[in-house]
């Protein structure tokens, strides 16, 4: 055999041994994120500064928006606490499930046949763990270790959920903090530390489960009302006592974020920042009954209304994404979102199953996250209790209510809601009606035509 033919066996061997071996290569294993969702109590639009506030100072936010996706058409599922979070955590519209407030009187809770985020999660294989307040029912059964979460740390309900705040509660209604399913001391009037306490727990969560995938829920009980800083923290802020609790929270973010960092795990966590809805205005008598003044000046930015309505304000709320490398930096994003849609982009990121016995309204938000891809949103409804009240499709909305009548807006051109162009437009009024009382219909609910 000549040399070139020995030269060609030989070429041969190597590069068939070569190819062997990269196709026996077992494909590089990627590793599902951890994710983190900090949900805030009654913060509204205009409460930071990246948002705009001239006052209050949120360095650690802005950076979250700087380096990360900023959301300015971020809608709450609801106006109100519970059924707020009843959406979040389910992705569907909480008049399916949750529609009013539970307190300590109530019996019941999001309902047993809801699945939530955390139940998805953890059939996954993630750690799950809920800090801060729950409002989903404080029954044993509707607790957060009875609804996926493995470790729960906080209050089972609102933080004003005491004398004289409720007054229709009696001396035996305490405020308890609660780690899993027991109450372990009572926190009443003394909430001071209760935004660093929450903030410590979670850090805590961080560093124990570094190692796994985890999901941690954050839902810090303020700015909602009664207010108040720790010492460290009070009179630091140009906005009175509301500006110190925003910057004291700014501060836990800041932390939060700096655990990520030093435990490597800043570029395998996507962090959610958002509110449960907007600012709490106009405040009744009875926040009164004791002698003492407790307005505060929380801001919904330039949008109409505030917690409790179906004005822009009630839920138009702060959100921002932060996931280095993965999601681009400096991004503003104005599509319609809502946090209905954080249930099927969580279980997307898990490799989870979305439950599949009944609808789910929220949609996923991957390819916005990820390859700067328009929102699949294009409409959303606003609910009170039992009551669609209005319809959003892309920039028209039409708002219908006992006392206001018939209202729609172009929030492209009049965000703050100011001129009823309801008379000019009557086909747009009739189908936007047409789909309310479509999704009322399915629904069981309500839609009230005052014409």
């Amino acid at each position: 055999m000549n040399k070139p033919s020995i030269f060609l066996i030989l070429f041969a061997f190597v590069f068939l041994s070569c190819n062997k071996t990269k196709s026996e290569e077992s494909p590089k294993e990627v590793k599902r994120p951890n994710i983190i969702l900090v949900y805030m109590d009654d913060m509204g639009y205009g409460d930071l500064e990246c948002y705009g506030n001239p006052l209050i100072k949120t360095p650690n936010i802005n950076k979250m928006a700087q380096e990360g996706l900023k959301f300015t058409s971020f809608y709450a599922p609801s106006s109100v606490c519970t059924p707020s979070r009843a959406g979040l955590l389910t992705g569907r519209y909480p008049i399916r499930n949750a529609p009013n407030n539970f307190g300590p009187e109530s019996t019941t809770g999001l309902p047993l046949t809801e699945v939530t985020i955390a139940n998805v999660l953890k059939e996954a294989g993630y750690v799950t763990g809920a800090i801060g307040k729950w409002h989903l029912g404080h029954l044993p059964q509707y607790l957060p270790t009875a609804r996926g979460f493995d470790y729960f740390y906080g209050l089972p309900y609102s933080n004003d959920m005491i004398l004289p705040w409720c007054p229709w509660l009696t001396e035996d209604d305490r405020l308890y903090m609660y780690e899993n399913d027991k109450p372990i001391k009572e926190i009443g009037k003394q909430q001071d530390r209760l935004m660093l306490d929450y903030s410590e727990k979670a850090i805590n969560f961080i560093k124990e489960h570094k190692n796994e995938p985890f999901f941690l829920y954050l839902a810090h009980a303020m700015p909602h009302l009664p207010i108040s800083a720790p010492e460290e923290f009070k009179s630091t802020s140009q906005a009175g006592l509301y500006g110190d609790v925003i910057e004291t929270i700014d501060w836990t973010i800041g932390e939060l974020l700096k655990t990520l960092k030093e435990n490597n795990l800043e570029e395998n966590t996507l962090v959610v920042f958002t509110s449960d809805n907007g600012p709490w205005h106009n405040l009744p008598d009875r926040m009164l009954a004791d002698g003492v003044e407790r307005w505060h000046t929380g801001s919904a930015g330039f949008f109409r209304g505030a917690k409790m309505t179906t004005y822009e304000g009630g839920s138009r709320v702060p959100a921002i994404m932060y996931w280095p490398n993965t999601i681009k930096e400096n991004q503003v994003n104005r599509d319609i979102v809502s946090g209905l849609d954080l249930f099927p982009t969580f279980v997307a990121l898990a490799e989870g199953e979305i439950p599949n016995q009944y609808p789910i309204d929220g949609e996923n938000l991957l390819g916005l996250i990820k390859e700067q891809q328009h929102s699949p949103r294009t409409a959303l409804m606003y609910c009170s209790g039992k009551t669609i009240e209005a319809i959003r499709e892309q920039e028209w909305k039409l708002r219908i209510t006992e006392t206001d009548s018939v209202q729609l807006f172009n929030l492209n051109e009049d965000p703050s809601e100011q001129y009823n162009r309801a008379a000019s437009f009557p086909d747009k009024v009739l189908k936007l009606k047409s789909k309310m009382k479509v999704f009322a219909k399915e629904t069981g609910s309500e839609v009230i035509f005052g014409l």
